[in-house]
């Protein structure tokens, strides 16, 4: 098999080459998952709680050398890629926390003569497919949910991000527990069908996360998918605009624009339409694109340099369509790193790509609406349902919002962020399945009957 290399999207230079493993490799893989989980979930929830508590010091302890891979391997500027850990570890605690009382079986209400209660089984080995983008965050949701409900793991890390996977393994590899494994798309799809797999996890594309279902079924096992998003923003009339624009632009330009639950499309009520862009634009134009070694530079490249001509097209689509470019709006090119620069533009058609297919760029495209029902209306209509956002000052309209609105998170005046303590799910084309919460941990395992009829 050709050997799979990781390339700073910056410098353009290899990091390091990887060799793909191959079946026979991941069939002793995955033989050492499952040796490990007969003796892992065995072990009881606290004690669980305690070994992975002491695996996060690693993460503690090598913070420097983590954010230093992050930042080489997909581009983000190195003081956010620090941020990243801060990211992970509260996942990781929150988990571990409510872990406990989660796993504990669901007691029945008491029946005379019988003994009735629902256990909470883990699945056995789990695969973990975890995306470039937040490489450490993706991963950490499953992770954790996985090892908590008493699963061991197999995690196979975006070839862009490979080291990253390592980290993860040096942590929590002892005695098995969790496998960096290295594989293409084609060995994925072998190991998932033929395989000793029980349950996979994956963060990817639609078209990634078919596949993946696909060959899941084939075997009559389950899988969680989070397939990205095409998440929408409404501006009410009673916002407060300078707040709401401060959000959203940081929610559409953060990492690049290169995440699946950032903010891609904006509905904006006609009273408020002009002040909010005029609020958009300076912020827009202060971004400071360049090497992500430099702590003054705040957008670094994007990973996939290919996403740009997307980007263009988009952007081409909407001018076309009478909208209009008011900041950015072009690619260029910065040492051997392709940059997209941050674009802020108006449109007034619903049905444009830029408004309908996810671009994974910094791009905010604001559309003036007439009121909640319409904003409502475009936000619904797309294939996705991640996330969504209403900015206002009245929380009985924010209500309102919530339940008309197909997504699995409705923020109001707040955008972009994972509350460990709520499910991250979607709808529609976003996928299926929960992280986090406890949600997070139930979707690990599977439920088990205890019907004891205690006397004749």
């Amino acid at each position: 098999m050709p050997a799979l290399q990781t390339v700073n999207p910056f410098t353009g230079k290899t990091i390091e080459e990887w060799q793909p493993m191959d079946f026979s490799l991941l069939r002793s893989a995955t033989s050492k998952a499952r040796a490990a989980f007969t003796k892992w979930e065995q072990v009881t929830v606290s004690e669980r709680v305690e070994r992975i508590r002491s695996a996060l010091n690693y993460f503690e302890q090598n913070r420097e050398a983590i954010a230093a891979d992050i930042t080489a391997q997909m581009g983000r500027p190195l003081a956010q890629s620090r941020g990243e850990i801060d990211g992970l570890l509260e996942r990781f605690n929150y988990l571990c926390d409510i872990a406990p009382e989660t796993l504990q079986p669901d007691a029945i209400a008491r029946k005379e003569n019988f003994h009735r209660e629902i256990m909470h089984e883990p699945h056995g080995v789990v695969l973990i497919i975890a995306a470039w983008n937040y490489p450490l965050l993706i991963a950490a949701s499953g992770v954790a949910g996985a090892l908590l409900a008493g699963n061991t793991v197999l995690l196979k890390h975006s070839t862009r991000t490979l080291s990253i996977g390592e980290h993860f393994e040096k942590a929590f590899g002892d005695d098995d527990l969790l496998q960096h494994v290295v594989m293409d798309h084609d060995s994925t799809a072998e190991l998932i069908e033929q395989g000793d797999i029980n349950h996979v996890v994956f963060t990817g594309s639609v078209a990634g996360g078919e596949k993946i279902y696909g060959s899941t079924a084939k075997r009559h096992f389950d899988c969680n998918l989070e397939l990205g998003g095409k998440d929408g923003a409404y501006v009410a009339p009673d916002a407060d605009i300078a707040q709401s624009a401060a959000m959203l632009v940081d929610g559409a330009m953060y990492n690049s624009g290169q995440c699946c639950c950032g903010i891609e499309r904006v509905y904006v009520h006609e009273k408020v339409h002009d002040e909010f862009l005029a609020a958009c634009k300076p912020l827009i134009e202060a971004y400071a694109l360049g090497d992500p070694l430099d702590p003054n530079t705040t957008q670094g490249p994007l990973a996939v340099a290919s996403s740009a001509k997307l980007m263009e097209a988009q952007i081409s689509e909407a001018i076309a369509a009478e909208g209009e470019i008011i900041a950015g709006g072009k690619t260029r090119q910065i040492s051997q790193g392709t940059f997209f620069e941050p674009t802020l533009l108006t449109v007034i058609r619903n049905d444009l790509s830029i408004m309908q297919e996810e671009n994974f760029g910094p791009i905010l495209p604001v559309m003036k609406v007439t009121d909640d029902a319409e904003a409502i209306r475009h936000i619904n209509d797309s294939p996705y349902g991640l996330t969504a956002v209403i900015c206002t000052s009245d929380q009985s309209r924010a209500e309102s919002f919530a339940n008309r609105v197909e997504a699995g998170t409705i923020f109001m005046n707040r955008c972009d962020y994972l509350d460990p303590a709520l499910p991250w799910s979607g709808v529609k084309a976003s996928g299926k399945g929960s992280s986090l919460s406890r949600y997070g941990l139930l979707v690990m395992t599977r439920p088990k009957a205890i019907h004891f009829r205690t006397q004749f």
